[in-house]
This record gives C-alpha cells, sequence and structure tokens, in this order.
C-alpha cells in the first residue's frame, strides 16, 4: 500500500503561483511513477502530467504545458507541482496518484489507471 498527502492548495489571483506537494510512504519513493490529476465542478478528472522514477523524464497536459512543472526528491519521498500564471480555470481539486506497475508513459499511453491516490487539495483561482 501507498499513502500520500497531498499539500499546498489555497486561494490565489489569476497570474499568481503555488507550489503542491505530495508527500508518499508505504513504498519505496523512488519505484513509483507519479502523477498529478486534478477535477473541477461538474467535469471529468484531467491528467495534469507525469513524472518517471528518477525525475528525468516529465509530461504534460496541453493545458498546463509551460506554465506548471512537474519534479520530486526521492530523498524526500515527494513530487511536486509548481503552477505559475494561473488561471481561474486551473480551479480544481488537485490530485496526486502513484503506481508500482508501470512506467508513467504506460500508464499514459495505454490509459492505465493509477494504482494509488491522495485525497486531494483544492486550488481557487480568482479572477
Amino acid at each position: 500500500q501507498v499513502q500520500l498527502v497531498e499539500s499546498g492548495g489555497g486561494l490565489v489571483q489569476a497570474g499568481g503561483s503555488l507550489r503542491l506537494s505530495c508527500a508518499a510512504s508505504g513504498r519505496t519513493f523512488s519505484t513509483l511513477a507519479m502523477g498529478w490529476f486534478r477535477q473541477a465542478p461538474g467535469k471529468e478528472r484531467e491528467s495534469v502530467g507525469g513524472i518517471s522514477w528518477t525525475g528525468g523524464s516529465t509530461d504534460y497536459s496541453d493545458s498546463v504545458k509551460g506554465r506548471f512543472t512537474i519534479s520530486r526528491d526521492n530523498a524526500k519521498n515527494t513530487v511536486y507541482l509548481q503552477m505559475n500564471s494561473l488561471k481561474p480555470e486551473d480551479s480544481a481539486v488537485y490530485y496526486c496518484a502513484a503506481d508500482d506497475r508501470y512506467y508513467y508513459s504506460v500508464l499514459k499511453t495505454q490509459g492505465r489507471e493509477y494504482e494509488y491516490w491522495g485525497q486531494g487539495t483544492q486550488v481557487t483561482v480568482s479572477s
């Protein structure tokens, strides 16, 4: 079992920045593919992006590319989502997810569900 706890959400004005953190426990963190997702009210959950075991590879959805950065610190068992130039449409509950079965790009290309999920943290961007 992997436990994930997100933090860092809050209220920010459009154009501002936030950094979300996701602390993992229960597995060797460096063997976990990690991803960030978000879900706005009335909308389906969407992928924000993912990061490989070593942090050497990342991918992002088109809606956040160039504004958001995913990174990880395997020594701290934590993955981060740095969000810059925030827009009101970025408002959502943000979730981190982990998987110890597949490479993160396989999860994406094969449409596989991540195995473990955090409880989510609310991000609200005011206009």
